[in-house]
């Protein structure tokens, strides 16, 4: 079995979020310095090696200057009908 951070529905989340950062044209450097955290920490999320967590995600969608519901939107739009964890 594999772990969930590796599913296609976590990849759906990855991918919006990287949109949306690529959308905002804000850099992982960029974005890193508005949480106050390292680059690598922006890496290590959009590749799927560290997990993002509901607060983490709402940070992250502040820091780009979006609504964090509007965001989770997005991703919940994309999902499929059935999802496994």
């Amino acid at each position: 079995m594999s772990k969930s951070v590796f599913s296609d529905a976590y990849a759906i989340l990855l991918d919006v979020l990287v949109a949306a950062r690529k959308e905002a044209k804000v850099t992982q450097v960029e974005l890193a310095s508005r949480l106050g955290r390292p680059q690598p920490f922006i890496s290590y999320v959009e590749s799927g090696e560290r997990r993002v967590d509901v607060i983490e995600f709402c940070a992250i969608a502040r820091a780009l200057g979006l609504d964090p519901i509007a965001l989770f939107t997005r991703v919940a739009a994309k999902l499929p009908d059935t999802l496994s964890i």
